[in-house]
Order: C-alpha cells, then structure tokens, then sequence
C-alpha cells in the first residue's frame, strides 16, 4: 500500500515525486518504472545536455510555442513556469545557463548534472523507485486505485500518470471512459531527394517555409508559373533557420512545421511539396528587379561567381545550375526567361517532401488524454477524482527549445500541488 504511486519515471515523474513529498513528508511514494533504467529521455535530450527549459518568462509568450495546449497552459504558466524550474534546479545545486536562443542548459553541458539531481533529491526524501514494474492495468477501488504490475498487485489513494506516449497506458485510460486523440509524430524532419540540395549537408541559412496543398505539382526545374504560385495558398507556414541535411532538410524552421502541422502532414502521409523562400526579404517580382539590375551593372561577370545576396556560396550555385545557367554564362548573356527562373528558384523552389526521420532521439508524440478531460487547476482527471496527468500523456507538444520539458515541470508541480493538499 503506496499513499501516492506514480507511474513513469521521467522527468515529469521525478519532479512530482520531490514536490509532493517535500509538501508532504509524511506519505509514502513510489515510482514505477518499467524499464530497467529511469531519466532516459532526458539523458538524450539537448544532445545529451538537457534542453532543461525555455527563457520565454511571459506565460502568454510561453504558450505560443504549443500548437496543442496553448490555451489551456496559460493558467498553470501563470502558477509555475521557467523561472519556477531554474530555481528549482539551482537551489539543488545545478547552475543554469541561458544560451542566445533562448533555450536554458545546466552549465556543465551534460544531461547527467540533472538525473543526478532528481535522482538525488527524491532519493533524499525517501521516494521508493520499482524498476522493471511495467504496469499492466488500473482499476478503481474503494477510495483510491489498485495498480497490477508484472510483479505484483499493488493499491494507493492517488496515482498520477507520467508515461509519456505510452500506448499501453493509453489503452488503460480508454477502458476507463478517457478519451485519447490518435497519436501522431511531432517534432521531426523532413526527407527531400533533391539535386540542388545534395552534397551541401550543413549549410544553413534562414528561410521562409510553406507547405503547399496536397493537389500541388510543380516542375523543380524549369519555369513555374508565376501566377499560379503566387495566387496559391499554403496550408503551414513557418521561418527561421533551414539546415540542409543527408537526408533532406532539419532546423527550427522545418521542426515548427513539423509541429504545428503534425495531422495535416499525417494526413498527407509525408508526402507533400514545401515551397522554399531563401531570401525572406524578396518577393519572386522584387527579386526578378533586383536581378534586372545586377544583369545591367555586372554584364561581363559570370552569374555563378557573382553572389550578391546573403545565400551561402554553395546553396547560390546549386540554385544558379537550377535555373539553366552555365558556370561560363555571363550576367550581360541570360535570357530574360532564365532571369524569371532564378528569381522564382531563390524565393519560391518547390521541393518534393518523401518521408519524415526523428529529429534526434527526441520522439514527441501529438495526442494523448483529451484536453477537455483534464482540470488544468489541478491537472486532475475531470471522469474520476485522485487520477492525475503530467508530461506528454495528454495531449500537449511543443515546437523544440525546451518547451516540451517546461509543460512536464509545470504539470507534475501543479499536480503534486493537488495531490500533497
């Protein structure tokens, strides 16, 4: 007989753990942990530096960075949010660091400084950690729940869910009367074959991104029709950094796609066209008098050598080639019909989308417990009193930079609140 049982020993977990037995020392808790070791994402996470959370200190900025929660994150954000989270890491003992982006990193650059102290404090307050006890079912009882584990059977008053995207547990709770959004990836990049991009793995430039309807076909190569383009409605839109990769193309400006369009890109099946702006402050028509220009003044120097925009040299070529110019083909010699071809290829490229791959190690799931189901008071189940939620078992994402940790911290504190009181 536990008086609280959490199940999932991540970070949502461990945070709860500390919370609710530094509120209340006198209950006895432990964590299940179904595999044989706990803290494993975030050993991962950050590249192994642990992304801890975000130096966004305005809830409404915060909540912004949500395709699913921002509404409902605003309260709690209001009750605990980044500034809550450093504190509480570096009154235990682990220096923070905010880094130009933004995103918050212990000083020491390794994802162990923080296991090292959730382990550590919850060892400290005497939570008890069952590894290997992978949860098999929940049901109610009298005035609490009863937890099957593959060991043993086990009962509690409160029980709180930290698992994660975990199928299993998911499963549980709709036999339950929860109601669970299909799962779908979130946070991942995206699979492009293309010859303008291949062999420039690590350039990144920053760039506009759309993802184009479902019904859009578009010769890469040649000359786009201007009109249609232009009178053409993407469905997502997103800037920011854009990295070339082996596979395709990565950086902040696919992974906010990625996020924020995580169904209609499942819907497409991944596979879809992106239009690419790679010099944001150009429309195709500004860029096509741009380069009118530069054909006037630089006559008889060569269009590949001549890069007089903020591209990367090797991206400048690939889109030059692109557009039928030869490396001899000097500015005074293209045709007008290869000016419009370049204009459209540096503000408007079509590439063909073929497949997603995990950003990283760091899997993020959009679905999970339905939003209406929870008091976000409390982070209690609204069908049935003493269940809790924290981390991504609800459903809750966010685009990356340390967000995704910051809805767990503020989840599990919320909920030990409720729990502890």
């Amino acid at each position: 007989m536990f008086d609280v049982i959490i199940v999932g020993g991540g970070a949502a977990g461990f945070y709860a753990a500390i919370h609710i037995a530094e509120q209340a020392p006198n209950l006895n808790i432990a964590i299940f942990e179904r595999g044989k070791t706990v803290l494993s994402k975030v050993k991962v996470s950050g590249g192994g530096r642990c992304n801890v959370t975000h130096g966004e200190f305005s809830p409404k900025g915060l909540t912004a960075n949500y395709p699913r929660g921002e509404k409902e994150l605003l309260g709690p954000f209001h009750t605990y949010a980044p500034m809550d989270v450093m504190a509480f890491f570096e009154e235990r003992g682990v220096p923070l660091k905010i880094e130009e982006d933004g995103r918050v990193f212990p000083k020491s650059d390794s994802s162990q400084s923080i296991i090292d102290c959730l382990v550590g404090q919850a060892d400290r307050l005497g939570v008890h950690i069952l590894k290997n006890s992978s949860v098999k079912s929940i049901a109610k009882i009298d005035d609490g729940w009863q937890v099957t584990t593959m060991n043993k059977m086990y009962s509690t008053k409160k029980l709180l869910l930290a698992t994660g995207s975990n199928p299993k547990i998911w499963k549980l709770l709709e036999e339950l009367g929860h109601h669970i959004v299909a799962p779908v990836p979130s946070l991942f990049t995206f699979n492009i074959n293309d010859e303008r991009i291949k062999g420039i793995q690590g350039l990144s430039t920053y760039a506009t991104v759309e993802v184009l309807p479902k019904k859009t076909f578009h010769n890469d190569t040649k000359s786009l029709n201007l009109k249609s383009v232009a009178r053409e409605d993407a469905v997502l839109y997103a800037d920011g950094p854009l990295l070339i990769t082996h596979w395709g193309m990565s950086g902040p400006a696919i992974l906010k796609l990625s996020a924020w369009g995580a169904n209609i890109l499942n819907e497409y099946n991944y596979a879809f066209r992106i239009r690419v702006n790679w010099l944001p402050d150009y429309s195709t028509e500004s860029m096509e008098a741009y380069l009118k220009e530069l054909k006037g003044v630089e006559a008889k120097k060569t269009v590949m050598r001549t890069n007089l925009t903020e591209l990367p040299k090797r991206l400048w070529q690939r889109l030059v080639a692109a557009a039928q110019i030869s490396p001899e083909e000097r500015w005074g010699d293209i045709t007008k019909v290869q000016l419009q071809t370049l204009a459209e290829q540096l503000t408007a490229s079509s590439f063909k989308v073929e497949g997603k791959s995990t950003f990283k190690e760091e899997f993020v799931t959009a679905g999970g417990v339905d939003l209406k189901e929870i008091n976000f008071k409390t982070f209690e189940s609204k069908l049935h009193p003493n269940l809790y939620f924290a981390g991504e078992i609800i459903n809750v994402d966010a685009i990356t930079g340390g967000f995704n940790f910051q809805n767990a911290w503020t989840g599990a504190y919320i909920a030990a609140q409720g729990i502890s009181s």
